[in-house]
């Protein structure tokens, strides 16, 4: 990370706003993913857990956390009405920002002070899908802040530290939040990661997104040229100008690169379980260790490595030796079948795929940016991020057949196969023409508005 340091501080408060200091906007970033990665820990892995060892049904357990993730389906609704409605004076994005995570404490407080929750599930779900509500809503507003704010030649680099950091929340939250309910109770444990929601909340509130815009509705400050220059306040020109951007050439073509890559994934990620259990004779709890030990290196790994070599080479150029690497990766371990006894080679494989699966997701996501026009840009991603979520069912869906079908071996290359699609696919693609079709839009749309 470079700080820019020489600049002009803010006329009205000493700290520069993240439109000017790089350092800043990636220590924003970072902030805001931790506090993304805190409900997922904790509401995804550390409270079903804690339900199942105090003998919580499956179903019981299984509803609690669909009802978590459920909101995160609702993302594309949202977005629109993030590019629609803000208030200006305080910055186009910052002010969902702070609402978002503001409403995130809240939740957290609400479902520390359920009674009884184990035994009042009903009451504790809807605390749950509070929860998640406000983590998917924190979400497309940082990111859609992140569009807006981000040079092109940074999005690389802070998408390697915010996936990063969100894994380091996620597993923070999950350790800690684990330890605090077995020295202490639920209602201790909960209020705590609220009170590290609270802390984070600082960032945001602390740092404006252009010069000169308020801290606060009360406070002195005025809305910046550059955000009243592309807000829209008509809902028939955001779907009209989704509609152009998104079906120029090379947005449909990332949108099928980001359909497959994110099925692949999770093809891979809900298959491996699986294989190890059920073919190797791993236990749960061996899998599990190798698993995080794997992801944790791998999210490290994005965020001090990832994004940087996306910054220096490309994202074209890197995606493309990411999938050439993961494409021998994973015909290496389908066609080395002597070795699989062997539990070196297995954790070994989970490793290098783990970083793989960073970095190339920092590039997707990254190029997943750069596609954006910014005055659509919180719809536009979360569309993009909507398909690679369908990718995702499609790829999670598509074990049960496949498996019938195929010995372990040719299940496991297929998934080299739908990389390898990916691969030829991002051939087609072309970023620079990408940007100049997105700056005639912008130039067409404000000769037609004076």
């Amino acid at each position: 990370m470079k700080a820019i340091i020489s600049i002009p501080l803010n006329r009205s408060n000493d700290i520069p706003s993240l439109s000017e200091n790089t350092f800043l906007r990636y220590f924003n970033f970072i902030a805001l993913y931790v506090a993304q990665g805190i409900p997922e820990g904790m509401a995804f892995f550390g409270i079903p857990a804690w339900m199942a060892m105090n003998g919580k049904t499956p179903g019981e357990i299984g509803s609690f956390v669909a009802a978590v993730g459920l909101p995160w389906s609702f993302k594309i609704i949202v977005a629109p009405l993030m590019d629609r409605f803000t208030y200006l004076p305080m910055g186009r994005r910052r002010p969902w920002v702070i609402f978002g995570q503001l409403g995130l404490m809240v939740s957290f407080i609400a479902m520390a002070y359920v009674p009884d929750p184990l035994n009042n599930l009903n009451l504790f779900t809807a605390a749950g899908f509070a929860v998640g509500f406000f983590g998917a809503f924190q979400d497309v507003a940082t990111d859609g802040m992140a569009i807006d704010i981000i040079p092109v030649n940074q999005q690389a680099r802070a998408n390697g530290y915010m996936w990063g950091a969100k894994i380091i929340g996620t597993s923070a939250s999950l350790a800690l939040g684990t330890w605090l309910l077995h020295k202490y109770d639920f209602s201790s444990a909960i209020l705590m990661l609220s009170v590290v929601v609270c802390v984070i909340m600082i960032v945001p509130l602390c740092l404006r997104e252009r010069p000169g815009e308020k801290l606060l509705p009360w406070t002195t400050g005025t809305e910046a040229a550059e955000n009243k220059k592309i807000q829209i306040t008509s809902w028939s020109v955001i779907f009209k100008s989704l509609y152009k951007v998104f079906t120029l050439r090379n947005s449909l073509l990332f949108a099928t690169i980001a359909f497959i890559t994110q099925g692949s994934f999770n093809y891979i990620d809900t298959l491996i379980p699986i294989f190890t259990v059920q073919a190797l004779g791993w236990t749960d709890q061996a899998y599990s260790q190798f698993y995080a030990a794997a992801s944790l290196i791998g999210g490290i790994s994005g965020m001090f490595i990832g994004g940087m070599l996306i910054d220096k080479f490309g994202k074209i150029r890197m995606l493309n030796i990411y999938f050439f690497l993961l494409v021998s990766l994973i015909t290496s371990l389908a066609f080395c079948k002597m070795y699989w006894v062997n539990t070196w080679f297995i954790s070994g494989f989970m490793i290098m795929y783990q970083v793989l699966y960073v970095f190339a997701t920092i590039g997707v996501f990254a190029t997943a940016m750069q596609c954006c026009w910014k005055k659509v840009s919180a719809t536009q991603f979360t569309l993009y991020m909507t398909i690679s979520n369908i990718g995702r069912i499609v790829g999670a869906k598509s074990i049960g057949p496949v498996k019938n079908l195929l010995s372990w071996e040719y299940t496991l290359f297929l998934f080299a196969l739908m990389i390898a699609v990916a691969w030829i696919v991002i051939q087609f693609i072309h970023m620079d023409q990408q940007v100049k079709r997105v700056s005639e839009l912008e130039s067409n749309d404000l000769q037609h508005s004076r």
